[in-house]
């Protein structure tokens, strides 16, 4: 792992965490965490480091600070790490994910992990060749690799999944409850449909049976369960489309969270891309938001810094009457636990 050592980003990181991660007693703060370095963190995931006895949180390292133009500060962008030593209400930064990449030139977005049965941890992440500048537009070709790591550190490349188009992102696993693996993902390249994949062993992926919740647009599905059902979460880009499902093929449309804007500090606006954790009967939704909005007037085909700028933020998900609710401005205290055997 690449981790920021100098003394500058270090009084950064400490100045971020002091001004706006400390929270109030009893409540989680807001925001709940700052990318110290770009200033733009999203679509985080979240993951027990045994080996730390901590929470780390990835996510994509999006270029706010940089002054470039379209969407290029979104583009050269590494999977950032942060940790947390005390159940998730306070982040500090630790650097970005070591991962190998063929071309000199790339980004990596949007990363999921999970750990087998070997005991190994297997991330799954949308990686998009390049050179930033060459990706001043949304577009080019995407495409979901996988590393493996027996420490969460150290991440050897495994393979590029054989996907039904070159243009996928946003993968994320669960476990059947007959013991295989399914990702879902974005195939762009069919109508940016959510699509899936299964696999007994994490290594060889075939098609699923259409997921049946491909008839909505949305990017960052989430895939959990949580009293008793499982649940699709997914971004249209309009708050977050909620889907529930008894058997991984049947999903009905239970509407949308997070599609109206809050009232805690930096969360006004709607809310992206999630991770869920659940613990226990608790279950907690970690997205990210951009503050201002991005309807800002680019100058020289360069956005302000508040349309580029995002945080990550959080809240508790509750299960109301077989509808799975969140209300983003009741004050709450996480207490993330480790996932048990």
């Amino acid at each position: 792992m690449r981790v920021g050592t100098l003394a500058a980003l270090i009084l950064l990181s400490a100045a971020c965490r002091s001004v706006e991660a400390m929270p109030e007693a009893g409540s989680t703060p807001a925001p709940l965490y700052r990318d110290p370095v770009f200033d733009g963190a999203a679509d985080p995931v979240l993951v027990w480091n045994p080996f730390r006895q901590a929470w780390w949180m990835l996510y994509t390292q999006r270029r706010a600070k940089e002054e470039l133009p379209g969407v290029e500060w979104c583009h050269g962008t590494e999977i950032g790490v942060a940790e947390s030593r005390d159940q998730g209400l306070t982040w500090s930064y630790r650097g970005t994910l070591g991962l190998s990449a063929p071309d000199a030139g790339y980004s990596f977005w949007a990363p999921d992990i999970v750990r087998a049965d070997d005991g190994r941890y297997r991330l799954f992440v949308s990686y998009v060749p390049g050179a930033p500048q060459t990706h001043r537009e949304w577009g080019g070709k995407r495409f979901i690799f996988q590393y493996a790591s027996c420490d969460l550190e150290t991440w050897t490349f495994e393979q590029l999944l054989s996907l039904p188009s070159e243009y996928c992102i946003d993968p994320t696993l669960i476990r059947r409850r007959d013991g295989a693996w399914r990702l879902w993902f974005k195939d762009e390249g069919h109508g940016s449909v959510t699509a899936a994949v299964d696999s007994v062993d994490l290594e060889t992926w075939v098609p699923a049976r259409d997921p049946g919740v491909s008839e909505l647009y949305g990017e960052g599905p989430k895939v959990f369960e949580f009293k008793g059902c499982t649940w699709l979460i997914k971004d249209p880009d309009s708050g977050l489309d909620v889907y529930r499902s008894e058997d991984l093929e049947s999903w009905t449309y239970q509407g949308k969270i997070l599609d109206h804007p809050g009232q805690r500090n930096s969360d006004g606006a709607i809310g992206k891309h999630p991770d869920v954790v659940v613990c226990g009967e608790r279950a907690f939704i970690i997205y990210f938001t951009h503050p201002y909005g991005q309807d800002f007037p680019a100058r020289d085909g360069i956005l302000p810094l508040p349309a580029r700028h995002s945080v990550i933020q959080a809240a508790e998900l509750e299960v109301r009457d077989g509808r799975l609710s969140c209300d983003r401005d009741r004050p709450f205290l996480m207490r993330l636990t480790p996932p048990q055997p």
